[in-house]
């Protein structure tokens, strides 16, 4: 289906809010200016940092109110929104989980905000609802993050998140009534429960103070041990590090609860790990890991053996074992070595282990012996990526394969054949994945490094340098982008446009050596790889500027505002969403301090602080006539991720700076956070306001029919 043109009318009404700028509100500002290692930084934006000032809140309901008048004026909003609620709506299974005789798996019907956890005895019988976080709200803004259930299947611990908050709750249920128990744990952050006869450890901040809930940073992350049936205020203190207040602790427990392991995290690449057994209640704590240097699990004891899931000695990750009477890692023995993809995951199943690779960005399974042999090949359909569900407890094996025209489907694998076989197919009315194509193309970034990009259009598109093209990307903390489906994108798709997803330095793609390339002094590799992307789909004929779109998301909206200081020229419409704009702070809210291993901070040195500077997108916008893409920065009242201060101040300097006439808005979201368990009826308002966003400022009208 191609795009049509705009009609005369509606290009008339483009033609006049590109010629009159827009009026925006004025921010609150002071002369604020900071010293770094004696350079003077100005930052007048500064009360947007206090988000319950009055101040602030009045300039947040004046820029909500400028951007829904821009939005309304959008002639197929409406419609937009209508078809993504068409495409959304469909079946979508998730993968069992088998646990004490029951299987368990999420599932959504299609529009329900939040998905819904069954339980069944038997694959063949009808299921039964065993939580249904729909209830646990009006809006569907209480999301189900986690299920952790008691060894001997007695109890079930369920973590909530409310309005996207990072912040956890924990209740605990009779797993076989279902009955809701009066334990309930508040302030928890970063944790799930991890089970040790009739109660569970868990991690969690102090309560902070009233009012900056949101936006203070979180300090002396603590474990403790909660017994089922006593109020929280008699939880036990079981571990604390008061020498590294920033740093995070989460608590890990083996099935047969012989030791209790504590991860720290915060300050290094990896995590620290110390444990001490559970059997011998005079046992002391023992140091496994001392550093933060490593990205070290420790999957699983069995029989006195540790199974141990590293980059150690291993850039693209390994499988090691030792005894838990000599843990340190100059204990360890290999068990899988370091082979040519990334090992990215590690599954028990039987008497055998399921172990994932990525090679160029996309997922393989492989079934090997637990003495370290291959055995076989699980075959997947495609480029892709695949999740595993299994157990060393019993032979069954689900996966479930997803791509970018793949949504996500269950397989079940027979280990005695080596056959899959469908378990649950998903049919999306109206969609067929035969009319797209996804290809992988290597492009050379600026120093001459290849770099992996794939990209999905629908067959026989021209090569007219007129396709409109979504540009996404990440580049940071490891995090690889591999093939995944989005209902949301099949609109872009079916309209004619190209979805193109570079997998930029930064990430985890090809390692550890792949992440530290874009990273702290050469961040700048990630934004070159970036706009090395945009400019190979314009060389190889598939778009041009006037076409092009980039969007990212927390890491992924530092990318896109710095990107856009770099070239505005080569986009015409940028999406930050979330993103991390004041490189200068970031490190003083929340958790921004936990990001320094990739980025450095302004404090580090003179030289790391220069570099921050340099790219920072706050600091770094134009104010000299240099026309900008239209810009939509999105953020959320409850995002204590990446606090909204960052988008506030960023587009508070984007609209004041003479950047063109191209609109400069800022959507904020309200009783939402960064983005996980966000309800469906809000993905689907937030994709339709960018959409139209989009196609309007391209100068496309979508076919929403």
């Amino acid at each position: 289906m191609k795009h049509i043109l705009l009609s005369l009318a509606t290009m008339a009404i483009v033609a006049s809010c590109s010629t009159n700028k827009l009026q925006y509100p004025e921010a609150p500002a002071d002369n604020t200016v900071d010293d770094y290692f004696g350079v003077q930084v100005a930052d007048p934006y500064r009360p947007l940092e206090n988000d319950t000032s009055a101040a602030t809140l009045k300039w947040v309901e004046e820029e909500r109110a400028l951007t829904e008048s821009y939005l309304s004026k959008i002639p197929f909003r409406k419609d937009i929104r209508e078809r993504l609620k068409t495409l959304y709506d469909y079946k979508k299974p998730g993968m069992p989980s088998k646990k004490d005789g029951w299987y368990y798996f999420y599932e959504n019907d299609g529009l329900q905000n939040q998905s819904v956890l069954y339980r069944t005895r038997s694959l063949d019988e009808k299921p039964e609802v065993f939580l249904d976080p729909n209830k646990l709200s009006d809006d569907g803004t209480v999301a189900l993050t986690g299920i952790s259930t008691s060894n001997d299947g007695k109890y079930t611990a369920y973590t909530i998140s409310r309005s996207g908050s990072d912040w956890t709750e924990i209740y605990v249920m009779d797993t076989e009534t279902k009955e809701l128990l009066p334990d309930h744990i508040e302030w928890a952050k970063f944790t799930d429960a991890a089970w040790q006869g009739d109660g569970f450890y868990y991690s969690a901040y102090d309560k902070p103070v009233d009012g900056k809930e949101f936006s203070h940073a979180n300090e002396n992350h603590r474990v403790y041990y909660h017994k089922i049936g006593t109020p929280q205020s008699d939880d036990k203190l079981v571990y604390e590090d008061k020498d590294h207040p920033l740093h995070f602790h989460s608590a890990s427990v083996p099935d047969d609860e012989s030791a209790l392991i504590i991860y720290g995290g915060g300050e290094g690449l990896g995590s620290s790990i110390t444990m001490k057994s559970l059997k011998d209640p005079n046992a002391k704590w023992v140091t496994v890991e001392p550093s933060q240097d490593y990205d070290i699990s420790i999957l699983d004891i069995i029989d006195g053996t540790m199974y141990i899931y590293t980059n150690y000695g291993a850039p693209r990750y390994r499988l090691m074992t030792a005894s838990v009477k000599a843990p340190q890692r100059e204990n360890w023995k290999e068990l899988v070595p370091e082979g040519e993809g990334v090992l990215s995951g590690v599954n028990f199943a039987g008497d055998k282990l399921i172990l994932t690779y990525d090679i160029d960005a996309s997922n393989r399974l492989y079934v090997y012996s637990l003495d370290g042999k291959q055995l076989s090949e699980i075959e997947l359909p495609t480029l892709g990526s695949a999740g595993v569900s299994s157990s060393r407890k019993h032979d069954e094996v689900f996966y479930a394969f997803t791509s970018f025209t793949y949504p996500s489907e269950i397989y079940k694998y027979d280990l005695a054949s080596g056959k899959s076989e469908p378990y649950k197919a998903v049919e999306i009315p109206g969609f067929n994945m035969d009319d797209y194509v996804t290809e992988q193309v290597f492009y050379t970034s600026a120093d001459g490094t290849k770099i992996p990009m794939f990209i999905t259009y629908k067959k026989g598109l021209e090569r007219n340098g007129k396709n409109p093209v979504y540009l996404y990307g990440y580049g940071g903390f490891n995090v690889s982008l591999n093939p995944g489906f989005s209902a949301q994108r099949l609109f872009w798709l079916e309209n004619g446009g190209i979805y193109a997803e570079a997998n930029l330095r930064g990430g985890g793609e090809y390692g550890e050596p792949w992440h530290l390339a874009g990273t702290k002094q050469q961040k700048m590799n990630v934004f070159n790889d970036f706009i090395a992307a945009a400019e190979h789909m314009i060389k190889e004929g598939w778009t041009s500027p006037d076409y092009l779109t980039i969007e990212g998301g927390s890491n992924g909206g530092l990318l896109v505002g710095a990107t856009m200081n770099l070239r505005p020229d080569l986009f015409k419409v940028a999406i930050p969403r979330v993103g991390v704009m004041d490189m200068m702070r970031y490190h003083l809210f929340t958790i921004g301090w936990n990001w320094a291993s990739d980025y450095g901070t302004s404090a580090d040195s003179p030289e790391m602080a220069g570099y921050l500077l340099s790219y920072s997108p706050l600091h770094n916008i134009k104010d000299d006539g240099t026309p900008y893409p239209a810009t939509l920065v999105t953020t959320a009242d409850h995002d204590d991720r990446v606090v909204p201060a960052h988008s506030f101040k960023y587009a508070a300097k984007l609209q004041a700076s003479n950047t063109g006439d191209a609109p400069k808005l800022i959507r904020i979201d309200s009783k939402a956070g960064h983005g996980a368990g966000k309800p469906v009826a809000k993905v689907l308002d937030e994709y339709a306001d960018i959409y139209s966003f989009i196609f309007y400022n391209l100068g496309i009208t979508p076919v929403t029919k």
